[in-house]
Order: C-alpha cells, then sequence, then structure tokens
C-alpha cells in the first residue's frame, strides 16, 4: 500500500473530508476543461493561495465551491497550512512550500480529480 492509499483511507474515515462530492457546475466545469485544465488551475491556486509562507486569510482562503479543485482542497486537507500539517505534516507557519510540497499536494489533487471522470 502506498502512503498515498493509506491517506485516502483516512480521508474517507472523516466524516468532513468525504462529504466532498463534485456535482453540477464543479463535474461538468471539470468534464468540460479536462484534467490537465483543471491541474493548471489547481498549480496556480497552489502557488498564490498555498504556498507563501504566511498566506493572506489563511484558513479561509479556499472557497467551498465554484471550482473542482476548491472541492477537491476540503477533501484531501489541502486547502489550508493548519490542514496541510495536520494531514500531510508540511510545516504550516512562516514555511514557504517547496516545488517538491507543491508537487506532493497537486498529486494529491489529481488522484482525488481523476476519481470523477
Amino acid at each position: 500500500m502506498s502512503d498515498l492509499d493509506l491517506l485516502f483511507e483516512k480521508l474517507a474515515k472523516s466524516r468532513f473530508r468525504s462529504s466532498f462530492k463534485l456535482k453540477g457546475r464543479e463535474l461538468e466545469y471539470l468534464k468540460s476543461k479536462g484534467v490537465n485544465i483543471i491541474l493548471e488551475h489547481g498549480r496556480e491556486f497552489i502557488a498564490t493561495r498555498l504556498a507563501p509562507a504566511n498566506p493572506p486569510n489563511d484558513g479561509k482562503q479556499t472557497p467551498m465551491r465554484n471550482h473542482p479543485v476548491f472541492i477537491a482542497q476540503h477533501a484531501t486537507a489541502t486547502c489550508c497550512r493548519k490542514c496541510l500539517q495536520k494531514w500531510h505534516e508540511i510545516p504550516a507557519k512562516d514555511h514557504e512550500l517547496s516545488q517538491e510540497e507543491r508537487g506532493y499536494v497537486l498529486i494529491v489533487l489529481e488522484r482525488w480529480i481523476r476519481d470523477y471522470l
């Protein structure tokens, strides 16, 4: 079993995390744009909203709807620095995400998103 398999097992046991689903507009947007475009948006969201050492509005920077990546971030606990620390053991404060950490977040998001196609 990979570390991601274990992570997704734990996420599935969380009532809050497992409540997020792609449907409606967000699912249609994913299908119309395709995974590659959605993940490019995800890369941009990570860079601007999650990667800075002390992101503005940390804990509230990720909306709960209106983009497949936002839904995926909440479902995978990659929505804020506090969740990154708790679920993924990535330091929260005064730590800019490295390229490796950004890539990891994108891999987690991709795995969750691909389940809808």
